[in-house]
């Protein structure tokens, strides 16, 4: 099954401007990321969307592959009557854009891929979490997030909690499925949009060394930049230097198409 386009989407910043899009992570919303808007937005304009059963998107009718995910994003551009973008996505946002990038290589003028990976570890852990999910809900994934998402110390993960909270049980579900599914390790060299990776220098889930570092090797001319004190929603945790390279990389490699 694939979900369909994503209907919840937010578009900010000056009209005309080049476009990047911006996915967010399992268990949050589109929200994630207004910490960087007022950077994002100076220069472009900014498309926010949520995933199945997240944010008060509906929950999906079935199953659905990551592809499926980017194959919504590609129809989602093309209803906007986009034709070219940057994407930024952070975890399985980001995955959605290594998918995007592969599916779409003429539609992608830059990528970001934040605090992600070519494939997130043991298939079987994420069907289990999928369980465990529909078994009893989100709860038990919420009351250990802030811990998994951010580095020690940090006093403002209640909010981006509360987004996980909020998610769907069948949307959080199917999105690990999807997760379990996703393999893009072989196949990174085929990727030819300008790619910036982002890394957490404290991140649990998808620590720099196996995952940041295979993405920035096996994707062509890919660079790698680690955000010292920040977890693996380092958009979240770490805002403001997040937001610098983000810029800096699409000044360098994409000034964009008006529209």
């Amino acid at each position: 099954m694939t979900p369909p386009t994503p209907p919840r989407y937010r578009i900010d910043g000056p009209d005309g401007a080049p476009v990047i899009v911006l996915g967010p992570s399992l268990g949050t919303t589109a929200d994630l990321w207004l910490p960087l808007l007022p950077a994002l937005t100076r220069e472009h304009r900014v498309l926010r969307y949520d995933l199945p059963g997240h944010g008060g998107e509906p929950p999906p009718d079935g199953p659905f592959t990551v592809a499926d995910l980017a194959d919504g994003i590609s129809a989602l551009l093309d209803r906007l009557e986009i034709a070219e973008a940057a994407y930024a996505g952070v975890s399985l946002g980001g995955a959605v854009g290594t998918a995007l990038a592969l599916r779409a290589p003429g539609r992608l003028a830059g990528l970001v891929l934040c605090c992600t990976s070519p494939r997130f570890g043991d298939p079987g852990a994420w069907r289990e979490r999928a369980a465990l999910v529909r078994r009893e809900g989100v709860g038990p994934v919420a009351d250990t997030a802030a811990g998994r998402w951010f580095a020690p110390g940090f006093t403002g993960a209640d909010p981006y909690v509360a987004m996980l909270r909020a998610t769907d049980p069948g949307g959080y579900a199917a999105c690990c499925d999807a997760l379990a599914a996703f393999d893009a390790t072989g196949v990174l060299d085929r990727i030819a949009a300008p790619t910036l990776v982002i890394a957490g220098a404290e991140d649990v889930p998808t620590p720099p060394r196996g995952h940041a570092d295979l993405l920035a090797e096996g994707i062509p001319d890919a660079g790698l930049v680690i955000v010292e004190g920040a977890g693996h929603l380092a958009v979240a945790e770490r805002p403001e230097p997040v937001a610098a390279v983000i810029t800096a990389h699409l000044d360098r490699t994409w000034k964009g198409t008006r529209r």
